[in-house]
């Protein structure tokens, strides 16, 4: 393995780049997982909730669009917040970036195993039991974790092309539902729709933050674009880069797609049906608006949507580890590419193993929803933190744009502004509210970075 060979620059465009940026937050596995826990916290308020985080997000994808104009970096938030803070907080932005994307690895695959367990129950009459069974879950996550690391590390551009496929089947199957919902239980909703929903008077700062924090993790995955970076086209002179067109492109959808499924999932379902389907809210969803087995391409949907997000995690993981092994912030090991694949292979393998041995302490946990709770409100705190460094590392190296008319100082510099502060209000008001296990992921897991951080030090 060559340390000389480099990753494969120009293999993704515009199209492309959107195409990661949807397929990172895995639009089916993000209302599968996350709808439950949102529902549970503040109610018919989640559309609301999702409405004003992806107002804040959208303020984050700028800061990063203006960052990447720095220089297009694998690190990227590592990268950027390094070049504006010095070195010691970008090494911190970049490791909140690993923390979550390892945490992740458990809440990712978790629902692919749910979704595979069910489809195998329903064709072959097993134990309903076994989709409960967290050491069952545990062994089918780290199976699909396996094959999917094996195509990431395979090269670029067969992730890419990966991701077109299961993004045009998931998009097929989730508009079939959005159009089935509406016609179906528009006139007899489970929730009667209300401006209420949207109103931002309708929220306490208690029930914003908590809906906040959870909607997070509905958007997270579209920066995977940005660390994509060095293997994105070149921009032509005087055009905007593919990767921040392509990220924007990506939030534009995501959040009118998030907004209108959630709709949906409240007129169909009630709130004990939300509750009893836990990750399978698609599902529940699709069985009551189609008979068996078409219901059952609602699962298919969630399990292509994981699959790919679990894909574009381990692309964001291994890119900023190699970015920062480069930068020998890590050991230089970690910055090996693969002569052939162009893929830094040693990287992907530690967050396969890294995942695998997570998801093996997952599996003593009392259930499969004990364990999505706790990644789902730890990872929320490590994206609130890197992305809100991320948020201030723009705002601080563009304050001049506060002169430059009133378009450049509000996309450059006041909204990411907001939404690096929102983001950090939102991580240290629901610190406190935290378990023991969540609070140790999210603080413990950032804290232990200063480990890596000295003995990188003491290599240079």
């Amino acid at each position: 393995m060559s340390e000389k060979a480099s990753l494969a620059k120009g293999s993704l465009g515009t199209f492309e780049s959107a195409v990661m940026g949807v397929a990172g937050t895995a639009p089916a596995f993000s209302v599968a997982v996350t709808t439950a826990v949102i529902v549970s916290v503040v109610g018919e308020l989640a559309v609301g909730s999702i409405l004003y985080c992806g107002l804040i997000m959208f303020g984050i994808m700028l800061a990063f669009t203006h960052l990447n104009k720095i220089s297009p970096n694998a690190g990227a938030t590592y990268a950027w917040v390094g070049h504006v803070f010095g070195p010691t907080w970008g090494f911190f932005a970049g490791w909140g970036l690993l923390v979550a994307s390892i945490v992740f690895m458990v809440s990712a695959t978790i629902p692919a195993a749910t979704s595979t367990l069910l489809i195998a129950q329903n064709a072959f009459d097993l134990s309903p039991d076994l989709i409960e069974d967290t050491r069952w879950v545990a062994f089918v996550a780290a199976v699909w974790l396996t094959l999917i690391t094996i195509v990431v590390t395979k090269g670029i551009k067969h992730a890419s092309y990966a991701q077109l496929i299961m993004t045009v089947i998931e998009t097929i199957i989730i508009f079939a539902l959005i159009i089935a919902g509406f016609i179906e239980y528009w006139g007899k909703p489970a929730h009667m729709p209300t401006w209420a929903w949207f109103s931002p008077f309708s929220f306490t700062p208690e029930s914003f933050a908590a809906g906040a924090l959870t909607a997070i993790f509905f958007y997270w995955g579209w920066d995977v674009t940005m660390n994509l970076g060095e293997e994105t086209k070149e921009a032509a002179e005087g055009e905007a880069q593919p990767a921040g067109r392509g990220a924007f492109w990506a939030m534009v959808n995501l959040i009118l797609f998030f907004i209108i499924m959630m709709i949906v999932v409240l007129i169909v379902l009630t709130d004990d049906e939300i509750a009893a389907a836990n990750t399978n809210v698609l599902y529940a969803v699709a069985d009551k608006l189609f008979p068996k087995p078409w219901s059952s391409f609602a699962v298919l949907s969630t399990i292509l949507s994981t699959i790919g997000t679990v894909e574009t995690q381990i692309l964001q993981f291994s890119r900023s580890m190699f970015a920062m092994s480069r930068d020998k912030m890590l050991h230089p090991r970690y910055a090996n590419i693969h002569p052939e694949w162009q893929t830094p292979w040693v990287a992907t393998f530690v967050i396969w193993l890294l995942g695998v041995l997570l998801l093996a302490a997952s599996s003593t946990m009392a259930s499969v929803k004990a364990i999505l709770d706790s990644s789902v409100m730890a990872i929320g705190f490590h994206i609130c933190f890197y992305m809100g460094l991320a948020a201030f590392a723009c705002v601080w190296h563009y304050r001049g744009m506060l002169k430059s008319g009133v378009y450049d100082a509000f996309s450059h510099v006041i909204w990411p502004l907001g939404s690096g502060v929102l983001m950090f209000f939102l991580g240290l008001y629901l610190l406190p509210t935290f378990d023991g296990i969540t609070t140790l992921i999210a603080v413990g897991g950032l804290a232990i970075g200063v480990v890596p951080l000295l003995l990188g030090r003491y290599r240079t």
